[in-house]
């Protein structure tokens, strides 16, 4: 399992403060979780997502 911090420690930064592993395991589980998403959860995988592609890709 990967080490690193919780989604409850990475919601007291921003995005821009989160590591690349971090971005991408996000990003994972929330596609993972899609189908069962609020319109919460899709937002913040659609910031995830957008934070990702400003940074050029995974």
């Amino acid at each position: 399992m990967t080490q690193g911090r919780s989604m409850q420690e990475l919601q007291t930064v921003s995005l821009q403060e989160w590591e690349r592993e971090e971005l991408a395991r996000q990003h994972e589980i929330f596609s993972d979780l899609s189908p069962w998403l609020n319109a919460q959860g899709n937002a913040i995988h659609h910031q995830i997502i957008e934070e990702i592609e400003r940074r050029g890709g995974i």
